[in-house]
């Protein structure tokens, strides 16, 4: 009987397994051509069955990028504007959540859902008194509208959001604590509070990078010349002199584009997974 029981908890593992492996090559897959699509050449990357190893390894796909487009200063571009929308983002939104969830003052609901509200708009609407608002500053073909904009907009709501349902979980007796000790609100803020929804924190990093690094409307809007293009922009315009697709080149540029997120992906997400396993251990 109990050969008949763990030969079904191994079958029933086993096929637990194969679901897991056919659901993570659904996500695999499309990667692994797109690596493969930015070695092989350009009538290749078409090709019926797709390949998933080239046939001939054409390294000189990941040269052209930098050939065809000034590709180092526009990747420096987007991950600067990256850096100082998160920062931005995590500041605004940890100080906002903080104040709405532990400031009583009247009116406070009504501003929250003032705010939430705002996410209801798409983004479209806002384009023309937006590029208005811009140009008259002379901001157009600048990037302080791409980095000023995420911190207020729709990204930077969701963030107040998420920082708000964060402060609102925390014991109060922690800041209560915190204020015998003579740290004032400030102090119960940076040096309590903000310690301890640093998994949430990290969400928001890995929210905020993901939605600076995949702007495309406000660059198309906003930027003019290539060499303030962010990456968004730079694959639409992989070319060559004629005009034609370069997509063996654009599958090279979109590959070198994702390692940014990924790194910070990996790296907040031990952030997350250290929260979290902080808070399963204390009673």
């Amino acid at each position: 009987m109990s050969r008949t029981r763990a030969l079904q908890a191994l079958a029933s593992r086993a096929g637990l397994y194969v679901v897991l492996l056919l659901a993570a090559a659904l996500f695999v897959l499309p990667g692994l051509w797109m690596v493969t699509a930015s070695l092989n050449s350009n009538d290749a990357v078409f090709s019926y069955p797709p390949r998933f190893f080239p046939t001939q390894w054409n390294w000189e796909n990941y040269r052209t990028v930098f050939e065809v487009q000034p590709f180092a200063r526009q990747y420096l571009n987007s991950l600067y504007i990256a850096v100082l929308a998160t920062a931005g983002t995590v500041l605004v939104s940890t100080m906002a959540g903080y104040a709405l969830a532990r400031f009583r003052f009247r009116g406070r609901n009504g501003i929250f859902l003032l705010l939430i509200s705002g996410i209801l708009i798409p983004e479209e609407v806002t384009v023309v008194p937006l590029y208005r608002i811009v140009n008259s500053l002379g901001l157009i073909d600048t990037h302080w509208p791409l980095i000023v904009l995420p911190i207020f907009s729709g990204g930077g709501v969701i963030a107040t959001f998420i920082m708000r349902q964060a402060f609102l979980s925390l014991p109060k007796e922690l800041e209560d604590a915190a204020r015998l000790d003579g740290l004032g609100r400030w102090g119960t803020y940076w040096r309590v509070a903000v310690p301890l929804v640093r998994p949430t924190v990290a969400v928001v990093v890995i929210l905020s990078v993901y939605n600076s690094w995949n702007m495309f409307l406000e660059p198309l809007i906003f930027l003019r010349t290539p060499e303030n293009f962010t990456l968004p922009l730079v694959l639409t315009e992989i070319e060559d002199a004629y005009g034609t697709q370069l997509w063996n080149v654009q599958m090279a540029a979109t590959t070198l584009s994702i390692l940014a997120v990924l790194v910070v992906f990996v790296a907040a997400q031990r952030h997350v997974i250290a929260g979290l396993t902080a808070g399963s251990v204390k009673g």
